[in-house]
Formats: C-alpha cells, sequence, structure tokens
C-alpha cells in the first residue's frame, strides 16, 4: 500500500498551556507535532482492524491529529492512541510519586525515572519500527559510570537510546524543560540544560557533567552538537572527551544506523518504513581528550561506512 493514499488535512499546532497534558508525543514543539503527524501516517497503513467510518480519530485538545484515510474498511487501530496517552499520563504520575525516595536515595543515577523512561520510548517506538542492538556486552555496568558518545542523525535518535535502559544523563536545551509533562520529566530524570552559544552556560554543563560522573552517574553526548542533515559524520566537539579524561571514565561509542532514513533531519513530517541498528562498542579508555576525540569518531565513521 502506498502512502499517497492517505489524505491528509494539514497539521495544526496547538500552543503549549500550564493546564495542557501532553501524550505519548509532546505535541506542543512544532519538531514533536510532525512526529506524532507521521505516526498516525504510518500506523494506518500498517495496522489491520477496522477504521471508524474511515477515519482515524484522536483527540484534538491533546494536539492530536484527524485524518481522512481511504483506506476505509482495511483496519487501524483507534483504540491503541487513547491507550498511549493514557499510558504517558500515568507515567508521569508514577514519576512524581517516585521522585521524593530517588532524591534520597539515588539522587544522581535516577535509576528509578530512566527505567520509567525507557517504557515510555519503547511503547513510543516499539509499533512502528524494530531496533537491533549489538555489542550489549560491551556496555559497562549499570553502576559503572561512564561517557557516552554516538552519532545524531534524527528526531528518532533519543527515543532509541531510551530503550537500553542506561541511566544517562543527556544535555538539552533550555527551551524544552518549559513544556509541561515533557519538561518536568526531563527534571525529574536529570537532564542537563543548555543555553546554545552561551560560553557560561556551556562550561556550567561541563563542571555539571563532571559532578555527575564523579558521582557514579553516566553522561551522554551527541559531540556533532546537533542532528546532522547530509548524512555525513560532523566533526566531534571536545567536550565529551575533556570530561571523560579528566574523571577518568571510560567512552562508550555507540553507532546509530537507520534513524535518519526513517526520520530524517529536518523532516519530521516523514515516517519511513525501515528498522534502526544500535551498535555499542568496546570502551576507550584514555587520558588524552584528543586522542579519545580521534578514535571515537573513527569508530563510528568507520562502522557507517562499513555498514551504514
Amino acid at each position: 500500500m502506498e502512502l499517497s493514499s492517505l489524505s491528509l488535512p494539514p497539521l495544526r499546532y496547538p500552543k503549549p498551556s500550564r493546564s495542557s497534558l501532553l501524550p505519548i508525543f509532546p505535541f506542543s514543539d512544532r519538531k514533536c507535532a510532525y512526529f506524532g503527524y507521521s505516526v498516525c501516517k504510518m500506523a494506518t497503513l500498517r495496522n489491520s482492524c477496522n477504521l471508524e467510518n474511515g477515519y482515524l480519530v484522536v483527540d484534538a485538545e491533546l494536539g492530536y491529529v484527524v485524518a481522512k484515510s481511504e483506506l476505509a474498511g482495511t483496519g487501524m487501530a483507534d483504540a491503541s492512541y487513547s491507550l498511549s496517552a493514557i499510558a504517558a499520563i500515568s507515567l508521569i504520575g508514577f514519576m512524581i510519586v517516585v521522585h521524593p525516595f530517588v532524591l534520597l536515595f539515588d539522587r544522581y543515577r535516577r535509576k528509578a525515572q530512566h527505567f520509567i523512561a525507557k517504557l515510555r520510548a519503547s511503547a513510543t517506538v516499539a509499533p512502528f519500527f524494530k531496533i537491533e542492538h549489538e555489542g550489549l556486552e560491551n556496555l559497562p555496568s549499570h553502576d559503572a559510570p561512564a561517557v557516552y558518545v554516538s552519532n545524531h542523525q534524527s528526531f528518532l535518535d533519543i527515543y532509541t537510546l531510551l530503550t537500553l535502559g542506561r541511566s544517562y544523563k543527556f544535555i538539552s536545551k533550555t527551551g524544552v524543560f518549559l513544556f509541561p509533562i515533557i519538561g518536568w520529566a526531563m527534571s525529574m530524570m536529570g537532564i542537563i540544560p543548555l543555553k546554545r552559544m552561551d560560553s557560561r552556560s556551556q562550561l556550567e554543563c561541563l563542571k555539571r557533567c563532571m559532578d555527575l560522573v564523579r558521582n557514579g552517574a553516566s553522561v551522554f553526548f551527541f559531540p556533532e552538537g546537533t542532528r546532522g542533515k547530509d548524512g555525513n559524520l560532523g566533526d566531534f566537539k571536545k567536550g565529551a572527551f575533556s570530561v571523560a579524561a579528566k574523571t577518568g571514565v571510560p567512552v562508550i561509542p555507540i553507532t546509530l544506523i537507520g534513524t535518519g532514513r526513517i526520520m530524517p533531519a529536518g523532516m519530521e513530517r516523514v515516517l519511513n518504513p525501515g528498522s534502526v541498528k544500535v551498535i555499542i562498542h568496546k570502551p576507550i579508555e584514555e587520558s588524552d581528550p584528543e586522542i579519545l576525540r580521534q578514535v571515537a569518531r573513527n569508530t563510528i565513521l568507520d562502522t557507517l561506512k562499513r555498514r551504514g
């Protein structure tokens, strides 16, 4: 069945408000809205139970899409979207309930919050593409701090990496923390805020990363600094490797293959069919950040050339 068999109206971008309840996809962000829009199109093609009156209907108040489909009669699990919204709201409830205990007993790693985030990420991506993991034996133990680095291809990368179930701390733009539900979850997980093009914020970010690592937590960097739009691996910035060198922990390179084809950077309205491969490479231990940077980049680059 061709994607062109769908006739879809323009997508609305509702403004976020304090009272808004976001579903499993945070649609108050334009890019996230594109993701949900594409998910609806893909689900219409892939599911096999009846559509109701030829429409894919999801709550417009929550920012979901209402799409008219020519696949009427071929099927769609309408209830799956309601279940996804309920799951997201329920999970943020669990995070809020356990958070005081997390702060008391696991302030730095926050394993419970990351486990809940893994459930949410798995529920988000599992119906739409398969993730295959390689090199799981190269992951350090859950209690061993490390600096993880990866290539960055797509909006889907963080969802994909959360399915590994490791409690590493990502770095995110400060503006994302303002969104209800998603911002609360990020704060409770200990995600590190960063103001781009602000040298003081960058310095504070690196200091916080080193503090986390020294207290037993792991951090995750996309050392290219942004998503690649041409499929090529960009230059790696030095920050992640300085953190690893100064704290004496290993760097764990990870190669992501396929997320950029399923949802290319800058094309969040597209959700192509496909699968994703997550390749975890052997830890790199070195005291020189420049050597760490070069070895990690070459490891990921060689893998992309051979298998990407």
